[in-house]
């Protein structure tokens, strides 16, 4: 990646590890300047691309050129959707109120609607949280999405509008009468008793379920009732409900980012990858995520994960001062804080951040993971390399293999091909194609076992490193064939796959041992992605050659078989007669004249040895 920028070479190198690794995922991204301080948020739909864009091209913006010049470290947050991005910017923008974030001038927070904590409870729009036991959905990233969620629950269950405090003396004594709610049905009358609690509480508790998420059947009436509307011409009537269907189908679920009423709330997740884990701390603050940690340990015994997230917790509370007074984590933990609650949630909210928090420590997983491939590229390979080995329980690491495949159309023009990988790459400079000399016909087993016949009594011969292991493009019978050379004739151990493909002609399996056995691999995985690439690239090099010895057998000529005619001679020959009928049909002068005395007598004698043998 080009960084057209003036930075400290090491600085640089260090912003380019970060920007290899970055996942092409929603999330927020914060830029820290040398003292550790956070300059800018940003959020993205995908943080790689977003991120990147500061460093690979020019700015126009003066501003935007001295925030990139500043920038020393970078940290990300990984969320499920771009909405989640939007809302977790917000929140950290309030936070930590950012250098070159635009501030927020009414420093307002979006939009929620509650459910109040009283008799016959209201619902409305809101955006202050106050804990007296309401319950508050949302964050919704817009406020048209907020009314028109509210529209819609009224529109499907006639609630009260106002003010009143509806107790049951206040509605027994008749202190309050029906408005015009009442009259024009929006509205049963529960302050004149006209309406029971029981039925105003179902009607509650169906709401909440709409506002947690729920809204199947909201989207359901509002599709039906646009189709109706279209039906009856009534077009502009169902635009109006398409565009209350379409803010609803955009805010599907509720966001696991923000949750109004958690608040001083701790969230642990551990992630391993031998010999390390991956600790993810999460603070939640008045229902934002305000603080994200991801930290290493190295293990140095065979310690528990409760064991290690238990030192964590420890950790991290007293790093960032936490008086969080209730813990999340993953699973039941043999320690005890002093006025600490630990929750292992099982659904809803707290298991949503949860989630989250696992989400972004096996991230980190990740890139790690990556950085250190980049930093060591054959720590990838030597790794997929001692997979192999486990699998097939070698007794060496398959440091060099060597695979076969063969290719003919019919029998006619037979050829075979080795290619070879040492420490997982392929060594081009070591792939052989062979010619079949000694099989008639269409004889694959025969063709596998003359080319392993001679790449390895060569090998032998030459004294050269002999593979760690044989792949062929085949199943059993391929196998088999290999293994009579090899060890009945050569008295060699090498072990031995095969890599069979479906019907369909993809990688399907690998074979193993004598007889044969399938091992089970995830069709998915790097490991297997390798062994179809040796599949792939010797069948395309034994392709590769078989099409080119047939083109060339098709070019051929009788000329070519005459000596003393050369590639020059020959198309000289053919340019002038245009046939091999018109040459054989000259006239002795009519060659010499062309071609030469001493070449037109050559040519003449190999056309008369070529019409005897017809």
């Amino acid at each position: 990646m080009k960084i057209k920028l003036v930075m400290n070479e090491e600085i640089l190198e260090y912003i380019k590890t970060i920007l290899a690794v970055m996942p092409e995922k929603p999330g927020c991204y914060e830029y820290f300047d040398e003292k550790g301080t956070i300059i800018y948020v940003g959020k993205a739909k995908n943080l790689k691309r977003r991120v990147s864009s500061y460093f690979n091209k020019q700015q126009d913006s003066n501003k935007t050129r001295v925030l990139v010049k500043q920038i020393r470290d970078i940290k990300y947050f990984v969320v499920d959707t771009e909405q989640d991005a939007l809302l977790l910017e917000n929140s950290l923008i309030k936070q930590y109120h950012p250098r070159y974030n635009v501030l927020l001038k009414d420093d307002k927070t979006y939009p929620s609607i509650v459910v109040k904590n009283e008799y016959f409870p209201r619902i409305y729009q809101t955006r202050n949280i106050i804990r007296d036991g309401s319950r508050y959905y949302g964050p919704y990233p817009s406020v048209y999405t907020a009314k028109v969620m509210l529209q819609l629950v009224k529109e499907l269950y006639p609630l009260r509008t106002c003010k009143y405090p509806l107790t049951p003396e206040n509605i027994r004594d008749g202190k309050y009468s029906v408005c015009l709610e009442y009259h024009i049905k929006r509205c049963k009358g529960p302050c004149e008793g006209l309406q029971s609690l029981e039925e105003y509480m179902r009607n509650i508790a169906e709401i909440k379920e709409i506002l947690r998420g729920n809204i199947s059947q909201v989207s359901k009436h509002l599709y039906e009732q646009m189709m109706q509307l279209s039906a009856e011409l009534k077009f502009e009537e169902a635009q109006k409900v398409k565009e209350k269907y379409e803010a609803i189908e955009n805010y599907r679920s509720k966001s696991v980012v923000v949750t109004p009423m958690l608040h001083n709330i701790d969230v642990f997740s551990i992630t391993e990858n031998e010999p390390s884990v991956y600790i993810n701390y999460l603070h939640i603050g008045n229902g934002a995520v305000v603080q994200a940690y991801t930290f290493e340990y190295k293990k140095k015994l065979d310690e528990s994960k409760e064991e290690l997230l238990s030192l964590g917790i420890v950790e991290m509370r007293k790093r960032f001062d936490s008086t969080a007074k209730e813990i999340i984590v993953p699973f039941t933990l043999d320690i005890e804080l002093e006025g600490v609650q630990f929750t292992v949630p099982q659904r809803g909210d707290k298991k949503k951040l949860l989630e989250l928090s696992e989400m972004n420590g096996r991230q980190y997983k990740l890139d790690k993971l990556k950085q250190s491939e980049k930093l060591n590229p054959e720590q990838r390979n030597v790794k997929l390399l001692k997979e192999i080995q486990t699998y097939l329980h070698l007794e060496e690491l398959p440091a060099q293999i060597e695979c076969f495949d063969n290719s003919n159309i019919q029998g006619s023009d037979p050829v075979a091909a080795c290619v070879v990988f040492k420490m997982g790459k392929p060594s081009k400079a070591d792939y052989r194609k062979y010619n079949i000399k000694t099989v008639e016909g269409p004889d694959d087993y025969a063709s596998m076992r003359e080319v392993v016949r001679r790449r390895y009594t060569r090998m032998i011969d030459e004294k050269s490193l002999l593979p760690n292991l044989i792949i062929t493009d085949g199943g059993k019978g391929q196998m088999e064939a290999v293994r009579s050379v090899v060890e009945n004739e050569l008295h060699l151990h090498i072990p031995i796959a095969g890599l069979a493909k479906d019907d369909r002609h993809r990688t399907a399996e690998l074979l193993f041992g004598f007889p044969p056995e399938v091992i089970g691999m995830k069709m998915d995985s790097p490991l297997f992605h390798l062994l179809t690439r040796m599949q792939d690239e010797v069948h395309r090099f034994a392709i590769s050659f078989h099409r080119d010895k047939r083109s060339k057998g098709q070019n051929h000529s009788i000329l070519d078989d005459i000596k003393g005619i050369g590639e020059k001679t020959k198309t000289l020959l053919l340019k002038h007669f245009k046939s091999i009928k018109r040459i054989r049909e000259a006239s002795a002068e009519e060659l010499f004249s062309l071609i030469g005395e001493k070449k037109a007598v050559a040519l003449m004698d190999g056309l008369n040895k070529e019409t005897r043998k017809e």
